[in-house]
């Protein structure tokens, strides 16, 4: 069996209020730094994890060192869990993406799966990479933890898929800066034991 801690990358500039951070190259702030120290410890401490991969990104890539430190493994990266590509709406506040096109943020917001974002990517996008990420990871691996840090928006379309959830279903599930998501594969299929854990972060 396989255990998976998929974890979200700690706070960041841009998440309140929100912008369409997607591949922006943004670090932690101090709050996020704080935050994964946070989820480090609790790693470290809770399980016994023998890599960790991370999102390019450097909110993840930074995370994820922290984790592989106090765990003291490595850190590799792992090119499909970068963020969405959100494409022309990159940077952009809701407010800038509504005013530049209503009908496609209310399609967002309404029916997420059916936006591809100009110049980016879709869901079904995320999907395909995701898969292929999970996929690398369990059969690269035998039984062990491996950790996973990615983003919102990778999370969320990755736990769809381990619940076999539509991706219309996106906007259902929450995942908090540096939450915890536990993943069991093994021959029988895949089975979610915890998500959006945020205990590891009492008093942020």
């Amino acid at each position: 069996m396989v255990t998976v801690l998929l974890i979200r990358h700690g706070h960041v500039a841009g998440i309140d209020p929100p912008r369409f951070r997607g591949r922006a190259n943004l670090a932690l702030s101090d709050r996020g730094l704080d935050q994964a120290r946070k989820v480090a410890r609790r790693v470290a401490a809770d399980w016994s994890p023998s890599i960790v991969y991370t999102s390019p990104l450097a909110r993840c890539v930074d995370t994820g060192a922290a984790i592989a430190s106090a765990s003291r493994v490595s850190s590799q990266i792992l090119p499909d869990l970068a963020d969405l590509d959100y494409g022309n709406w990159q940077g952009k506040t809701h407010d800038e993406a509504r005013a530049a096109d209503a009908a496609t943020f209310a399609t967002w917001l309404e029916t997420p799966e059916r936006v591809t974002f100009p110049a980016g990517e879709s869901l079904q996008d995320v999907a395909t990479r995701t898969a292929r990420a999970l996929q690398s990871v369990r059969e690269g691996v035998g039984s062990e933890t491996v950790v996973l840090v990615g983003h919102d928006s990778v999370n969320r379309v990755m736990l769809s898929q381990c619940l076999n959830m539509p991706l219309s279903a996106y906007w259902r599930i929450v995942q908090d800066p540096c939450c915890i998501n536990e993943i069991e594969l093994d021959a029988h299929g895949i089975r979610l034991r915890r998500m959006n854990d945020t205990a590891n972060l009492t008093g942020d």
